[in-house]
């Protein structure tokens, strides 16, 4: 026979822990729901409270003009802080406010935490200036393939002759890399997820493009679940940028917090991208613009952008190894000056190449 002071004693511990494991299952459950509400897309009302709380944006698709890729942008023995710095002091007077900056998972991958100690170099002396930054992962871009260590020297006259994909053609050739494209992607998230210096993470710049058109869907939709898992702070996006790529196209705005595009037409054909994104009823910036070949300048686009409160991100800064000065499929092989600049602002010395769009760019950023 149990003792009567037995029993009591072992009914308070039966009611102590099953308080306990109703706790833990009620904590368990919140887990869950807050991991849960990390995986949703922001509201319209949360995507259109963020944007009020910004300043017109409006900057540049910066790479240093000492780096011909993300690789030398990127990498310890050709990280350039004294560059950087001196350049986005040229990008802040005249006005600019923001830079889409690339990176690249190889450069994590080697170091990763070097790597993200010169994230937050770049991001301090970007936040020095008043610029905010918009980081891109994911990239379907020229050349298919790159390794670490020292990049090429640019070829003479021909447009990004040294940028490389990310992950490229390796995607479809290593069983083992999607583990490590989800483990650089959350790490990064992870650790500048609450980084207020960090106002947008582009996932993935123009999948599909290089021929690759639905092949990229897979890896657009992991980097969507793999962000949305972490639930940064700041918002997502992946910008859409060639009409005949439906299937991806709707996933991009089906899934981005805030709608991104890119569009290197005239005017006209410009504003028709507008209007059709804004039945989306989401804030919107243009993530890539400005091909002066291509009637896409800044005096007939970013006024355009500006009077919609449409984020103005232009392609280049400074002319540098990347070449872009020079236009898409037009290479001068002996590396002379063209006749006209594709892209960039200013030149290696800080001058500008054209004053006018200096002085205008400056009209357009007076707060």
């Amino acid at each position: 026979m149990i003792p009567k002071i037995f029993k009591i004693s072992t009914l308070g511990i039966f009611l102590s822990a099953l308080l306990m494991s109703c706790l833990q299952q009620q904590k368990k459950t919140q887990e869950i729901e807050e991991i849960s509400s990390n995986y949703e897309r922001w509201s319209k009302e949360k995507a259109q409270l963020w944007s009020n709380n910004q300043p017109w944006l409006r900057g540049a698709n910066f790479n240093p003009s000492t780096a011909i890729n993300q690789l030398e942008f990127w990498q310890e023995e050709t990280f350039d802080p004294d560059t950087i710095d001196e350049e986005l002091g040229w990008a802040e007077a005249i006005g600019l406010n923001c830079m889409r900056v690339y990176l690249h998972h190889v450069a994590w991958e080697v170091d990763n935490s070097g790597f993200k100690d010169r994230l937050n170099t770049y991001l301090s002396i970007a936040d020095k200036h008043g610029i905010a930054t918009i980081f891109v992962f994911f990239d379907d871009c020229w050349n298919p393939t790159y390794e670490a260590g020292m990049q090429p020297e640019p070829k003479p006259g021909v447009h990004n002759s040294g940028w490389v994909r990310d992950p490229g053609d390796l995607l479809y050739t290593s069983k083992d890399l999607i583990t490590t494209l989800e483990a650089y992607t959350k790490d990064i998230l992870e650790t500048f997820k609450n980084d207020q210096r960090i106002i947008l993470w582009d996932l993935y710049n123009e999948p599909g493009n290089s021929g690759y058109k639905n092949k990229s869907l897979p890896l657009l939709k992991n980097v969507f679940n793999w962000a949305r898992e972490i639930g940064p702070s700041q918002p997502i996006t992946s910008g859409v940028w060639n009409l005949e790529l439906t299937d991806l196209n709707k996933f991009q705005v089906e899934h981005s917090d805030i709608i991104t595009y890119h569009n290197y037409n005239d005017e006209i054909e410009h504003q028709q991208a507008i209007d059709t994104l804004n039945r989306y009823e989401r804030p919107m910036i243009c993530t890539e613009y400005m091909a002066r070949r291509n009637n896409s300048l800044f005096t007939n686009i970013m006024p355009i952008l500006k009077e919609q409160n449409i984020g103005a991100i232009n392609w280049g800064l400074v002319a540098g190894k990347s070449n872009t000065k020079y236009a898409w499929d037009e290479p001068i092989p002996d590396g002379s000056e063209p006749e006209l600049w594709f892209h960039e602002i200013f030149r290696k010395d800080g001058s500008a190449y054209k004053q006018e769009e200096v002085d205008l760019i400056k009209n357009l950023t007076k707060e």
